[in-house]
């Protein structure tokens, strides 16, 4: 069954307990977006926010880290209570290191190691590392904004890697972030999808609980 990963960037911060206890209740984890304003032109929150949240939640935490040189902070978000994170493989070509570094580095912390792509970076350069990460995030929107448009083609680049995966007799699972609803969920697990991130379509909608179960149909 396909996990839900409603974003808390898109919660009321004035009520968060709140917001967590009732992602508790109904998704299976809580998707929390690290910004730095270097690798993606934005600034959220970091370890007090997740050590805060990690108190209240009853489900994982699955960081995505939008940041430059995640391996200094890798270690530190898996002990304030990460369960699954992610990093951008733009951030290992950016500091000139391969992604797989970091990839072992979240293993060696007790976290699954995921790796993350903008919808700008081709789809085959996941291709090398399905034996080794143990999720991917396809991004379907430009990280480092909420409440962004989705963008259609993100369907046949999940598709893409899905084939990959059977190709070669490995699957993993496939994270979809950025404008995901009940409107796309059926077509993006349909294409390969195993974990859906949504922020604005859950924490804004009038009843959140329904939005969750509409995109698990």
């Amino acid at each position: 069954m396909v996990k839900i990963a409603p974003s808390i960037l898109a919660a009321d911060f004035l009520h968060l307990e709140k917001e967590v206890r009732l992602v508790n209740d109904h998704a299976d984890l809580l998707h929390f977006d690290v910004m730095d304003g270097c690798l993606v032109p934005n600034l959220s929150f970091g370890f007090p926010v997740l050590e805060a949240v990690a108190k209240v939640a009853a489900i994982p935490l699955d960081v995505h880290l939008m940041i430059v040189n995640p391996d200094k902070y890798i270690e530190r978000f898996a002990a304030a209570g990460a369960s699954y994170i992610s990093f951008h493989l733009e951030a290992a070509d950016e500091a000139g290191k391969d992604a797989e570094e970091y990839i072992d580095l979240a293993k060696s912390c007790g976290v699954k190691a995921g790796l993350a792509i903008d919808p700008d970076v081709p789809v085959e350069r996941l291709f090398p590392y399905i034996p080794k990460a143990d999720f991917f995030l396809v991004m379907s929107v430009f990280a480092g904004f909420g409440g962004q448009k989705f963008i259609p083609e993100s369907i046949n680049r999940i598709a893409a890697l899905r084939a990959e995966m059977e190709r070669i007799g490995t699957v993993k699972d496939i994270e979809v972030d950025g404008g995901v609803s009940a409107s796309n969920s059926k077509a993006l697990t349909d294409a390969g999808a195993t974990m859906l991130v949504a922020g604005s379509s859950v924490f804004k909608a009038e009843d959140p609980a329904a939005a969750i179960a509409a995109m698990r149909l």
